[in-house]
């Protein structure tokens, strides 16, 4: 159900095991192929940027089809032939012998439908200097099309990072396996459509996935049933003046299917009913500690960095019940030795953590860019050490456990980038756990549930801009029920 993504490592593993079968004859052909289709007709203009390497070789082949097509092919080669690698040499003298011209620049006064970005392929690792970042400046600004060869050229293939500058493709043709960094940090908006060419190569055995469908895995529930056959929820946070936050949790909890949901808050002076979600028990959060009947903690949400809120948080780890640990919960622990042990020392996987990426640096004693820079190893660092199932939030947010998978979530959208989402998200990965889901599976689908709610909603036009935590927890109750009913209708 979800989609394998690979490191440079493994893909050269495999470019090398395959070889001799021709991979960039095939790159190039399904190139060409995509360009065709995105093209719609014969006879429209493309620009094909051809880089030093491999990549630019891919971009050679293409050419040399669309021109036999009857495309009008205009071709900018940034290296030297004798450089080249023996198969992209190969493809340069082809496009050579079939008419073809290589220009050193990108002509002046000219118009295309199309570009085909064979610059730079999975290879970078270093920011592009002059005259390529001037070349992707022109790239991005010719208002066409662009269809980037592998990946954006510019961008790293692993982390998803800008290497000085990328181009901004509207479609990416990923050969052989999906690439990291087409989903996570920048990669969404410079990699446009991504689609796929396994060139007929088995990858095998995966370093992580890519959430793009996971399966609504609650039962359905019995008629036989009450509010305490779903599960109990406790919220613990909601200091003076950040009291909303705790309740955004606990409301989430509640709608996402959670019999009972408690808020232990830590305001003085808490109103003693939700008068939005009056279904809520509000409590003072040492009461609601001691609760017995609690099936997981959400601990954090607004809960301030007092004493209070680290002796509170100190109880909550000394238990063994399953915790969620969140915003100040997370802070506490970066800033404490003491309360890190106590976290360390649990059995791992009963705890998720989710940080977004200024909690994170500061979990893993670094700033906001180090942490950024590789998401992927930010995030398997944090649940290694910490033992805990990790959510490092952000745009392709990364969900690693401490046994070493992990996983990018390919929904969502920029509406997730308001007040209370993050509040929205712990309510209902807590639901999902409470229900009877493990932990590592309420992070999953919680997280994708909570992307997709984002997603529908902003196609039916509210959102991005205006949309709240609020929308996105109602619509994913709406989305869950209809997953849940639409999987028992299948096995039917």
């Amino acid at each position: 159900m979800m989609k394998p993504l690979y490191s440079l490592a493994r893909l050269r593993e495999l470019e090398q095991q395959h070889q001799a079968e021709g991979l960039m004859e095939k790159a190039g052909l399904a190139a060409a192929g995509l360009s065709k289709e995105l093209l719609g007709k014969d006879g429209y203009a493309v620009l094909v940027m051809a880089g030093p390497g491999n990549n630019g070789g891919d971009a050679l082949v293409a050419a040399r089809h669309l021109k036999a097509w009857w495309h009008q092919v205009t071709v900018v080669f940034t290296g030297q032939r004798n450089k080249l690698p023996d198969d992209a040499a190969h493809a340069y003298d082809a496009w050579l012998a079939c008419g073809g011209e290589v220009l050193a620049e990108i002509p002046a006064g000219q118009s295309w439908h199309l570009v085909i970005d064979g610059l730079f392929g999975i290879g970078l690792q270093r920011d592009l200097h002059e005259p390529y970042c001037r070349l992707v400046e022109t790239i991005n600004q010719l208002k066409v099309p662009v269809l980037s060869l592998d990946i954006p050229s510019g961008l790293c293939m692993q982390s998803g990072r800008v290497l000085g500058a990328a181009v901004q493709a509207s479609h990416t043709l990923s050969f052989i396996g999906l690439k990291p960094g087409l989903f996570t940090l920048d990669g969404p908006d410079h990699a446009g459509r991504v689609q796929l060419a396994d060139l007929g190569i088995e990858s095998g055995k995966a370093q992580g996935y890519l959430l793009d469908d996971v399966p609504a895995s609650l039962p359905p529930r019995k008629l036989n049933s009450h509010k305490g056959s779903n599960g109990s929820v406790g919220v613990v946070g909601g200091a003076e003046h950040m009291v909303g936050a705790a309740l955004l949790t606990g409301r989430a909890a509640l709608q996402l299917g959670a019999g009972r949901v408690y808020c232990g808050l830590l305001a003085g002076q808490a109103v003693g009913v939700d008068y939005v979600q009056p279904e809520l028990m509000l409590r003072q959060a040492q009461s609601l500690i001691e609760l017995d009947a609690l099936t997981i903690l959400a601990v954090g949400p607004g809960m301030g960095q007092s004493v209070v809120a680290a002796a509170l948080l100190e109880q909550v780890l000394r238990s063994s019940r399953p915790l969620l640990l969140d915003a100040d919960a997370l802070n506490l622990v970066a800033g404490s030795v003491a309360l890190r042990r106590l976290l360390q020392q649990r059995q791992p996987g009963t705890v998720v953590i989710t940080p977004h990426p200024g909690e994170a640096a500061s979990l893993l004693s670094c700033n906001t860019t180090g942490t950024q820079q590789d998401r992927i190893g930010s995030a398997l660092r944090m649940a290694e050490e910490l033992g805990a199932v990790t959510v490092l939030k952000g745009c392709g947010s990364v969900i690693a456990f401490p046994d070493g998978r992990w996983f990018i979530n390919h929904s969502g959208n920029p509406g997730l980038g308001s007040a209370g989402m993050g509040d929205t998200l712990s309510g209902m990965i807590a639901a999902l756990a409470a229900q009877g889901l493990s932990l590592e599976q309420a992070a999953l689908l919680g997280v994708y549930l909570h992307g997709v709610a984002a997603d529908e909603l902003v196609a039916q036009g509210i959102g991005p801009v205006g949309l709240t935590a609020t929308e996105v927890a109602l619509h994913a109750r709406a989305l869950l029920n209809r997953w849940v009913k639409d999987a028992v209708n299948q096995h039917r």
